[in-house]
């Protein structure tokens, strides 16, 4: 291999790199939402909490640390919701990253 074939590499493996790390920032902010009037980020931990409150209505914290009082079931389907479908969305955007690669 000769250096410029080792550039090209080293280029390309770069770029892929940057390339996800964009794609995973560009999805990471796509799970984030406002309800009932505080901003709120669909994780596995906070579906978790949210499913076992049951229908209670709970006082959680919000992106900006504000307490927000929420029905735990409501929102508890509105981000699995918004989790599942990013989620789908990012594993669909990814393959095909992995495979112009």
């Amino acid at each position: 291999m000769d250096t410029n074939e080792l550039v090209a590499h080293s280029r390309a493996r770069f770029d892929h790199h940057q390339a996800r790390v964009v794609l995973k920032e560009k999805y990471q902010a796509k799970l984030n939402f406002a309800h009932c009037g505080g901003m709120f980020r669909a994780s596995p931990d906070m579906i978790m909490f949210l499913s076992l409150a049951g229908n209670d209505t709970v006082v959680i914290e919000d992106l900006y640390q504000n307490p927000i009082q929420v029905q735990a079931d409501e929102l508890c389907s509105i981000m699995k919701a918004r989790f599942q479908e990013q989620m789908n969305a990012w594993f669909t955007d990814y393959q095909q990253l992995n495979n112009h690669r």
